[in-house]
């Protein structure tokens, strides 16, 4: 890594730890390979970009940058030569709103498995009754143990959301010998790429059949798209289930308001929790270290849901978003990013290869 200067060729924001030093690794293989060109001067900071520019107004942003979530581009960057931007991470929620003025692609293959392991883990968690009994080892309780939830056939699991994570979650649901199917407003092309693997079926249907519902879906802001999803499991939905849910959320907590999760936990509807996403979790950060934030419903029922699932009062299990950090995904999300680094090389710096609107 160069010291701070005023240009360089790219610039790579929030980078921390193994992170950085994966990324260290793979510019450099990628420059001995001829993928970026010899001379390509980098910077690795873990700070985000208006955290960065604070501390060094005399840098220049570069034509391409990489980011993660809490990055905010300044508005005087947007303007002139369109520029490109990676956000390394499989979410895109923050920038899409950008994708008319700006190049962006995010990271669709680092995260895969460990995000899809991480909902099963909260599968077996809430199935198996695990704060229960595991307060029940405090006394070696057996008596009074209540049932878990066994899993097989007779249990039907819907992913909503089959892409790449979606897809993978499902494998595994499946091959732990549930009855597994999947609901995406892309079915008939997913069917398509998938010959027929996954098992669709409607939203309508879907609610109505599931015993255990596992959200896996980007979150789209954009009320435009056919693919807005903000609120999509609200309460007059979920109120529709047949049977009493899990209900299990890895990918962005906007899609499943947390005051409806807790108020049907409540009522009985949901008898199970598992969640490494909130909304607004900037704020909701802010407002589990006491600092002063806006509060509303949803805040308030993630700290009940939070503080439930450490004193294992309830069957809910929370934890922050860790689903890309075992040690294989670390690697990838470098390799993933500097593979969209020499594409934009490849392309004469215009565009990456695959890019927003995905869809």
């Amino acid at each position: 890594m160069k010291d701070i200067e005023s240009t360089y060729d790219i610039m790579h924001f929030e980078a921390l730890g193994p992170e950085a030093r994966h990324l260290e690794e793979e510019i450099a293989r990628a420059i001995e390979k001829d993928e970026i060109p010899q001379g390509h001067s980098y910077l690795i900071s873990p700070k985000n970009v208006q955290e960065f520019l604070r501390d060094n107004p005399t840098v220049k942003l570069p034509e391409i940058i990489t980011t993660k979530t809490h990055s905010v581009l300044p508005d005087h960057y947007l303007e002139g030569a369109r520029k490109s931007v990676i956000t390394r991470s499989a979410g895109y929620d923050h920038l899409e709103h950008l994708a008319d003025r700006v190049n962006i692609a995010s990271l669709r293959e680092y995260c895969v498995n460990a995000v899809a392991q991480t909902a099963m883990k909260f599968l077996y968690a809430a199935a198996g009754e695990l704060n229960h009994y595991s307060l029940n080892t405090v006394t070696f309780e057996r008596k009074d143990s209540r049932a878990f939830m066994e899993l097989g056939r007779h249990r039907t699991l819907t992913v909503f959301g089959v892409g790449k994570i979606g897809k993978k979650t499902y494998e595994l649901a499946e091959a732990n010998g549930l009855t597994v199917q999947g609901t995406d407003i892309r079915q008939e092309e997913l069917d398509r790429l998938y010959k027929g693997s996954v098992h669709f079926v409607s939203k309508e249907e879907a609610i109505l059949s599931s015993d255990i519902v596992i959200n896996t879906m980007n979150l789209t802001r954009n009320k435009e798209s056919r693919f807005y999803n903000v609120g999509y499991f609200s309460k007059k939905y979920l109120s529709q289930a047949t049977k009493k849910l899990i209900f299990i959320n890895v990918t962005r907590g906007e899609i499943a308001p947390e005051s409806v999760l807790l108020d049907l936990y409540r009522s009985g509807k949901i008898t199970g929790i598992g969640l490494d996403v909130f909304s607004g979790e900037s704020r909701f950060a802010a407002l589990l270290l006491g600092e002063p934030t806006a509060t509303d419903a949803d805040l308030l029922a993630a700290k009940t849901l939070l503080e439930r699932s450490i004193d294992r009062s309830s069957n809910i299990y929370v934890q922050p978003h860790q689903g890309f950090n075992s040690d294989l995904a670390a690697q990838t999300k470098a390799v993933e990013a500097v593979k969209h680094v020499a594409a934009w090389y490849r392309n004469g710096k215009q565009r990456f290869d695959e890019q927003l609107p995905y869809y």
